[in-house]
């Protein structure tokens, strides 16, 4: 018998990024701080929208195909939002890609994965996971991240952190690359790697699975939930700059509220599995994520800035360069072993606090 939570939706899902949608016309006219305290609130709504849909999809489809549905619609927010961004001509739009992105990988490595594993910690005290995919994730997030975000310091083609125009057709097709073989590996090669260990949890999400119906309305919805919290998140930005200007913090800031409020979905799923004892399906999400975050954002930066003559401006500062460096040396060491406790979790957590207070205090 079916379980009866995943046979409807519930009404709040479908409601709120159709209210949203409502709200997002009177951006043109200017209805004051109301408005946006009202839009903004759609904005959370439609994200917890995104994260039930999202949900409902992944139950349906199966891991590790699931979590990258999500990852995938995460990501797709986060390219659409920087493009669109660097397009209008804000101020500072070299350097918007590379703060978001840096700050969507310190959010997931140190932020989402550290609160998975702490919250699994408290409640299970030790949670396993599978070695072989994990390595495989953390091994080429490494190598992407360095190629990407720290090879251009360099680089000696061009002065200052950047990369010349055919060293960034290079580095995008080789982050398409690096991507592509990890997808591949996921989902076809060793789809094995990336399924959970106990067999019992398959058997679960297999028998709570939606309905076809189901699960075809949320999916669009999903779509139309994430365009929502494109199009509203862009609306928002002016008004988060004019923020941030006003109490006088540095301009990285935006990165980091950009990529918090499209990793909010994500941050949600995984702790959620990781509260049922899903770590598996929480790191598949996290780790996901965090490779298409590179490895899809750089290549459709890379060739909205050659198209467009737009200034690109990749390469991180030395203080980011120690706190990355030590983020991926630590979740390394954390995940190497197939079993977890609360102390990495720990970890992990005190580095996200020290990036986020020396990026507001530097």
């Amino acid at each position: 018998m079916k379980n009866p939570t995943h046979s409807h939706l519930p009404l709040w899902c479908i409601v709120a990024p159709i209210l949203t949608c409502f709200l997002y016309v009177g951006v043109q006219f200017d209805w004051g701080s109301f408005y946006l305290i009202l839009l903004t609130v759609g904005l959370i709504a439609s994200i917890l929208a995104a994260v039930h849909h999202a949900e409902v999809v992944a139950l349906r489809v199966g891991e590790p195909l699931g979590t990258l549905v999500l990852a995938i619609a995460i990501t797709t927010i986060e390219v659409a939002l920087i493009v669109s961004l660097m397009l209008s001509g804000g101020k500072d739009t070299a350097v918007l890609a590379r703060d978001t992105i840096f700050a969507t990988e310190m959010i997931i490595i140190n932020g989402i994965v550290g609160g998975c594993l702490l919250i699994g910690g408290i409640k299970f005290k030790e949670q396993s996971y599978k070695i072989d995919g994990v390595s495989a994730a953390l091994t080429v997030l490494s190598a992407i991240s360095v190629l990407t975000l720290i090879l251009p310091n360099y680089t000696t083609s061009v002065m200052g952190p950047e990369y010349s125009d055919s060293q960034l057709i290079f580095v995008a097709i080789i982050s398409l690359v690096l991507y592509g073989a990890f997808l591949l590996m996921q989902t076809v090669k060793h789809r094995d790697y990336f399924l959970p260990e106990n067999a019992q949890e398959q058997e679960e999400a297999h028998e709570h699975s939606p309905t076809n119906k189901t699960s075809g309305i949320s999916a669009i919805l999903l779509v139309i939930s994430l365009i929502v919290v494109v199009l509203v998140a862009k609306a928002l930005s002016p008004s988060i700059e004019n923020g941030i200007d006003s109490v006088g913090a540095p301009k990285s800031v935006v990165g980091i509220i950009i990529a918090m409020v499209v990793l909010l979905p994500e941050a949600l799923s995984a702790l959620k599995a990781a509260r049922k004892n899903r770590l598996q399906a929480s790191l598949n999400l996290a780790l996901g994520s965090a490779l298409a975050s590179i490895g899809l954002t750089i290549p459709a930066v890379a060739i909205v800035s050659i198209f467009f003559g737009l200034p690109l401006t990749l390469g991180i500062d030395l203080k980011s360069t120690v706190l990355f460096v030590l983020s991926l040396f630590i979740i390394s060491l954390s995940l190497r072993t197939g079993k977890t406790t609360v102390v990495q979790g720990i970890v992990l957590l005190v580095i996200f606090s020290v990036y986020l207070f020396t990026t507001i205090v530097p």
